[in-house]
């Protein structure tokens, strides 16, 4: 491994790989086809607060195992409008090819939609391109700290609202019935959160609006919403607040969605990239 890396000792004689100064750390040594006692857990846990996102290279785990780990964090999500697996409907397909082209080369973070977004999401790669396909994931308490402190002032009380309408036009385009749409709309309507969330855990406060599911300010009209929401949105966009992950098989990545957003590279159509995530449940901004 190179000098250049940035390597430190952990507690439990793992090394940690740190990909930028604020965020992104690879841990090296562990074998995630063994669930973490409840000490390891709780340092992982930690350890994904400090650094927002963790990595893990070389597991070859099965759905169950992928399940098992992620149950170690909290309860699990099934998502409502993704093409879930049959066995174990908690794990999500994220499959492009030359027939189903990635289309999520967007800054987000995961299902901002609910009314307690996910804890965080843990992805694995099952088939990855030779060239391409890497994600980017922006620190957003990071983001946060840069921005001046009228802006700071002007949203501090502002809430924004999230739908989830992405997928609802998806539906539509798949032929979805009228009234099946109708229905999922019900069942999942629009809802707000802070504009500027605290950590449940760290206290840090964070930009919590994105271009994927935010749709405008609350008691703002939508025209004079979205300019007020653009330059929170082009936050994202700054490397320095930046880790990039070069996908390999068997590839894990553990992002925290409280304090992070991701963008998936779309980059290298027509090849073949085949994910798994599952998604931690997680609480109500604040």
């Amino acid at each position: 491994m190179s000098e250049a890396l940035a390597l430190v000792d952990s507690p439990f004689g793992f090394e940690l790989e740190h990909l930028s100064p604020v965020i992104g750390t690879v841990v090296h040594g562990i074998d995630l086809r063994v669930v973490p006692n409840e000490d390891l857990a709780e340092w992982l846990a930690a350890l994904l607060v400090e650094r927002k996102v963790i990595f893990f290279r070389d597991q070859a785990i099965s759905q169950a195992e992928h399940i098992a780990f992620a149950r170690c964090f909290g309860d699990l999500e099934v998502h409502p409008f993704t093409r879930n697996s049959e066995s174990h409907p908690e794990i999500i397909h994220l499959d492009n090819d030359r027939d189903r082209p990635p289309r999520i080369n967007v800054w987000h973070s995961d299902v901002t939609w609910r009314d307690e977004p996910s804890l965080g999401s843990i992805l694995r790669a099952i088939e990855v391109p030779d060239v391409g396909g890497d994600t980017l994931f922006a620190n957003m308490e990071a983001a946060y700290d840069k921005l001046d402190d009228a802006t700071k002032a002007e949203f501090r009380e502002r809430r924004a609202v999230h739908d989830n309408e992405v997928f609802l036009s998806g539906m539509y385009s798949r032929g979805v019935s009228e009234e099946k749409v109708a229905e999922m709309r019900r069942d999942f309507p629009p809802t707000s959160h802070p504009v500027f969330r605290t950590h449940p855990v760290s206290g840090k406060k964070s930009i919590y609006v994105n271009s994927t599911f935010t749709r405008t300010l609350e008691g703002v009209p939508q025209d004079e919403a979205a300019l007020l929401l653009e330059p929170l949105y082009r936050a994202a966009w700054n490397p320095d607040i930046q880790c990039r992950f070069k996908w390999q098989k068997h590839s894990i990545a553990f992002w925290d969605n409280r304090s992070t957003q991701h963008f998936a590279a779309a980059d290298y159509w027509p090849a073949v990239r085949k994910m798994e995530r599952v998604t931690v449940l997680g609480d109500r901004p604040f």
